[in-house]
């Protein structure tokens, strides 16, 4: 066990796009998850997006959307021990405040990032921006183990050694 999986957190992963079909149903059913944990600043004061995800959330997962410093004091405080929390976030700046804030972050998936103006692809479906890149190095310089993998299925890849 490790003290994030202690603290009930099972998975932590990048992806721009939350909760859709691949986390809906492959990574929820392998992971056991019981509740999804969405942390994003700008998530949280969005109702419409709010509202899409609560609507995408499998049926019997409880949905969490807390701002970094939120989830951060919620998981310290032990508020998930014994549920199966799968932690997601839209970009790695989300996991730095996390980490910033106390939680002991050990591996990250970083799974769906999306092409946009200044980032370069490393992999199919995961493009970064040079802020990006120093945010993952930082996260990797604290010892957080940061791989890729899009599905359960597919083996997981040393994502410092994309980023070279």
């Amino acid at each position: 066990m490790s003290e994030l999986t202690d603290k009930g957190i099972v998975n932590v992963r990048v992806d721009e796009r939350l909760i859709h079909g691949q986390v809906a149903t492959m990574w929820t059913n392998s992971l056991k998850t019981t509740r999804i944990m969405v942390v994003d600043d700008r998530v949280v004061k969005n109702s419409i997006e709010k509202m899409a995800l609560k609507t995408a959330v499998p049926s019997g997962i409880k949905l969490s959307i807390l701002t970094a410093k939120g989830a951060a004091e919620r998981i310290n405080a032990g508020n998930y021990i014994g549920q199966r929390v799968f932690l997601l976030v839209k970009a790695p700046q989300t996991l730095k405040k996390l980490l910033d804030g106390g939680v002991p972050l050990e591996l990250v998936n970083v799974g769906n990032m999306s092409q946009k103006d200044g980032a370069k692809s490393v992999k199919k479906s995961v493009a970064v921006t040079d802020d990006d890149i120093e945010t993952f190095h930082y996260l990797d310089q604290k010892g957080v183990r940061l791989v890729a993998q899009m599905v359960p299925s597919e083996n997981a890849e040393d994502f410092m050694k994309l980023l070279k």
